[in-house]
Parts: structure tokens; sequence; C-alpha cells
């Protein structure tokens, strides 16, 4: 009950290693075992990268120190905001030689705002072109353009190299283990406020969870007084009535499993089970006179698109799900828990989803064909605001590109036709970081192009800026799609002669449709095609006529590039085994009609 307590969150751009950094941590004290890591989810395994903020806890010292890792994309930084709110200082997570990068900077600003003071960590020291004198100046220029204060700028820094388990707090020193950062945590985050005798409570709620038994569940961070197991709370916000609950289930965190608990104290972070109507930010408390705590606001989405059953002419063979009905229940319980998600029910067939970026979308949609459900989306298209003024205004994003100095020609080239501004340019050892602003609707799409671009070399980051006014018009399609005219099994032959009009999305022997995408046409204009078509066999052979048929790897659609390289009049088919592209009208006759 007496233990002290430290709060603190693990933040940094993606795949600056948090996520390696807290599994470091928790194996150092024994917390989990060798192998285990935060990043549990098979998605987050697979892509390398946090999409779910989580919370785990060590003892060092006899205190308690809760941790919560945060994801590093910008299409979750709603999660890393709310959870700042519930801690008491930060890890700000720093590559050795990328420096501060766009999520960092949002990272950073959030916490400086709030009045929390960092503890940077240099990550990543032995990388071949680590940097870390230079990385710690950057930072400290980063803390003062962004407004820190005196004490916050004289932050606390550790060396580490994340993946070893090993950190340091002075160049010179050997490194043996973590306990530097340990230690450092101790002196410098200041202890949670510890339980008084008689205090009421007062908890916020700053995440949610599921589960299928008890359903709905709160993560809260107890301020003031304790919570027990069978209490009975009051739930407030700001400006809202006042409801009540009852606590059916209380855990708290050890290592990263979830320890049932009969009471919890000031200072700790608890998950509250039997409260299922309980939303972020909402304040807990056993009096009902207690004031509720500041709202805590989460970020607005910048993306839309309908989800809709598949209707396609293969609807149904793969999937388990395949209602409409099915769909909507699995988009209301996903809103249960994502809460930078928003969904409008009432469009009857189609579901309006609004989302924070394509990333946000694609996660949503990968996790929902793993599960067994089949459905059809359409075109992300970007929110726009209409001001008291009048005018219209859009989402805006600053973009640091990192790429060799040879591709920054076709880079800038394509960015400012997509109406994107460049702000600043730096050249270090034939490497180019370039800084742009623009709006959202402009990097949609972009990302593939980028790739193909730089070769795969380059590094392409965006943060959210806020709504500003419309950019005009965008011309971003420069491909026009490749459409099938016939039903049945694509053959070598045909492709062998498609192959010179664009790229495929299928190879020989896939199984296709009319009104189906097989492909794009580098001129840009829409083809009707027949990839059924076989080689008309005789009994005359001549020379030349039995040439050997060399096709090129097709394309292979991804539900990302799939969301990127559509078109407004294109649906995405999204299934347990297969991601297609069709025509929303499948028909010719159908197409040239509804363009009447």
């Amino acid at each position: 009950m007496n233990q002290e307590i430290r709060n603190i969150a693990i933040i940094a751009h993606v795949d600056h290693g948090k996520t390696t950094l807290t599994d470091a941590l928790l194996r150092e004290m024994g917390a989990v075992k060798s192998g285990v890591s935060m990043d549990s989810n098979s998605l987050e395994q697979e892509r390398g990268i946090t999409i779910y903020s989580k919370n785990a806890s060590v003892i060092y010292k006899d205190t308690k120190i809760n941790i919560v890792d945060t994801p590093g994309h910008a299409d979750f930084g709603s999660e890393v905001e709310r959870v700042l709110r519930s801690i008491d200082s930060v890890l700000l997570v720093v590559d050795a030689q990328e420096g501060p990068m766009p999520q960092t900077r949002f990272v950073l600003k959030k916490s400086l705002e709030l009045g929390l003071r960092p503890i940077v960590v240099i990550n990543k020291i032995d990388k071949p072109a680590a940097n870390p004198s230079h990385a710690e100046e950057l930072v400290l220029e980063l803390f003062l353009e962004l407004g820190a204060n005196d004490e916050q700028a004289d932050f606390e820094v550790v060396y580490a190299i994340g993946r070893d388990g090993v950190a340091k707090r002075n160049l010179k020193d050997d490194m043996v283990n973590l306990v530097p950062l340990l230690d450092t945590i101790i002196e410098t985050v200041p202890a949670a406020k510890s339980y008084k005798e008689g205090d009421a409570l007062s908890a916020q709620v700053f995440n949610l969870g599921y589960d299928d038994f008890t359903g709905r569940l709160a993560v809260a961070r107890i301020y003031e007084g304790k919570v027990s197991l069978g209490a009975s709370l009051f739930i407030k916000q700001e400006g809202g009535k006042t409801r009540s609950g009852k606590v059916t289930k209380l855990s708290t965190f050890k290592g990263l499993e979830q320890v049932p608990v009969e009471e919890a104290f000031a200072g700790d972070i608890v998950l509250i089970a039997g409260l299922n109507d309980i939303n972020i930010g909402e304040t807990l408390t056993t009096d009902e006179h207690t004031k509720p705590l500041p709202a805590i606001a989460i970020d607005e989405p910048t993306i839309s698109l309908r989800f809709m059953a598949n209707t396609s002419p293969f609807a149904g063979r793969e999937g388990k799900y395949v209602t409409g009905r099915q769909i909507k229940e699995r988009l209301e319980k996903e809103l249960e828990i994502n809460v930078g998600l928003q969904i409008d029910f009432s469009e009857g067939d189609a579901f309006k989803v609004f989302g924070r970026g394509e990333m946000h979308i694609a996660i949503l949609l990968e996790n929902m064909r793993r599960e067994g459900y089949e459905l059809a989306v359409s075109q992300p298209q970007v929110i726009f605001h209409k001001e008291d003024d009048g005018k219209v205004h859009e989402p805006y994003e600053e973009v640091i590109v990192d790429i060799p100095e040879s591709y920054q020609g076709a880079v800038i080239k394509r960015l400012s036709s997509r109406a994107f501004v460049m702000q600043n340019m730096n050249t270090t050892d034939n490497q180019v970081r370039l800084i742009f602003e623009g709006p959202t609707r402009g990097l949609l799409g972009y990302r593939g192009q980028f790739v193909i671009d730089t070769k795969g070399e380059g590094i392409l980051c965006s943060r959210m800026l806020g709504f500003r006014p419309f950019a005009g018009e965008i011309k971003k399609r420069v491909v026009g799609s490749m459409i099938s005219m016939a039903t049945g099994k694509a053959l070598g032959f045909s492709l062998w002669n498609l192959q010179e009009r664009g790229i495929l999305y299928i190879g020989h022997g896939t199984d296709i449709y009319e009104g189906m995408v097989v492909g794009n046409t580098s001129k840009g204009e829409e083809m009707v095609v027949n990839p059924t078509k076989g080689k008309q066999l005789t009994n005359i052979r001549a020379a030349g006529s039995d040439d050997t048929i060399d096709i090129t790897p097709h394309q292979e659609l991804t539900i990302e590039n799939g969301l990127e390289i559509m078109s407004d009049d294109e649906l995405l088919e999204v299934t347990p085994l297969s991601v297609r592209l069709r025509k929303q009208y499948l028909t010719e006759n159908e197409r040239v009609k509804h363009k009447r």
C-alpha cells in the first residue's frame, strides 16, 4: 500500500526502438521470459511496429515502475496523447543515426505542453553511421524550438543499445546492463501521490480494453484514494450527467500480466471491469461531489470511406462472415476499443468509417479478414471542414523524406505536382533530407510510388499539422485501369500480350470475373481486355509461332496498395484469402449508363 510508484511512458518515432527497449527492461528485472515481447499482436510482430499502447510494470529498488509502451506511427497518434495524460514522465527514445523525426516532434510537443520533464534515450548507438553527440544536439534544438522551459531543456540523457539490453550515462562508460537507465528513472521521475486514509477515489480512464466475458474494460490512473473490488462508483465527465457502476473485476499489471487484486491505491494504473458504458477521459470516484478531471481530447479523423457487404460474383467463396449485419456487429465491437475511429451507421447498406489515415484503416481491414470477414470498401476520401467564414479547410501534413541524393529530383517533382511545398533541405554524405508541407489529399496513394521512385532506398514519414485552406485541384492518378470483359481463368498467352500496356495485378491461372481490374494502363486510359483468351491452335506450323512466353512477375495486391491505387469508381474486395480490385459497375453497359 505504501509502495512508491513511478509512472512513465516510452515515446518515439516509429522504429526508433521503444518496444525493444521496453522488452529489455522487463527481461532485466525478470518480469518476462526471453523471447516474450510487448508487441503480442500478430500484425505488430509481422510489421515490426506498435499499433496498440500496452501496460507493463517492473519492481526496482522496492519501487514499482509502471511502463506504457506507445505507438510510433502517426496514424495511431491519438493513443499517445491519451497515455501522456496518465503518467508523470516520458522516456523519449531517439535513433542515434536518424536523430529526431516527425513523430518525435509530435510526441515531444504533447509532453512539453503537459509540463512533463522527459528523459532522453539516445538508442542504437552501435549503428555504423550513429552519431550520439550530434543526435543529442538536434534533440536539444528541438526542445528549444518547441518552447521547453529551463527545467525541461535540462534533460537527463542515457545512451543505449536496446536490442542488447545495455545502457550508460556517459559515452566513455562501459555498458553492462540497463541499471543506469533504471537509476535515472528512480532519480528523475517524480513519485506518484501516495494514498491517504479517508481520501475519496479520483481516477481517470485513459484507455479501453475488451473481454468476451466481462465486456468493456477501463484502463485508469488513480490520482487519489483507492478502488476496491465490488465497490460502487460514480462516473463523471465535464458538463455531463453523473452515472453509477460497480467494479466486478479489478487488476493491476505485473510484468506483462494482469494480476487480480482486491484493492488498488493512489498512483497505480488499474484495469476495471463492470463499467460497460465507460468512455475515455471519464472520472471515476466514490464521492458524488468530487469534481471531474479535465477531459482528454482525441484527435479527429482525416479520411473516410465506405464499408459494405461484398457483392462480387465471387462473394461468399472464402468468408465466414459475409452479411451487412455481421460487418456492422464487428464494427460496433471495434468502436469499443478503437477510439480514433468513428462510424456512421445511418447510410443503410453501407457504413461510413472515419479514420486517422490509410494505415489506421488497413490495420482494421487486415484484422477483419483474418477473423473470417468478407467485405468491399470504397476509395478513401479526405474530410473537409467548412469554417465560419464559408471557406473550406482540409487536413495538412508535414512530410520528411530521407533519400540518396540521386533520387531528389524525382521526389521533388512528384510531391510538387501533388501541391506539396518544400520547406527545407539538408545534405549529408550523399543523403538528402527534404521537408515538405501539403494537403493530406496529395499524400493519399503516394507511398507506393515513393518506393518505386527511390528503388526502396528512401524513408518517408509524415505528421498531421492541422486543417488549412483548401489547396485546389490535385491530379494524382496518371494510370488507367485494365478491366476484364470475361469470367474464367487468366491464361499466360493473354497476360503476355497485356503486360506491354501496363502493370498486371494477376498471374497465370488466377480466377477472374467481368468488371474485375486486372492491371493498370501506363497511358492513363481505361481499357477493357480479355485475359482468358488462349492461343488459337491450328494444324499448320510456322516458324516463330511457338515462341517462348515470357511473363513479367505481377504486382501482388495488398490492402494498403489497393487503397492507394484504386480510383473513385472502384471498390476493393477484401476476403480472408484474396484482395481484388473491381469496378463498382461490373459490365460495360452499366458503366456507360452510370456516366450518362
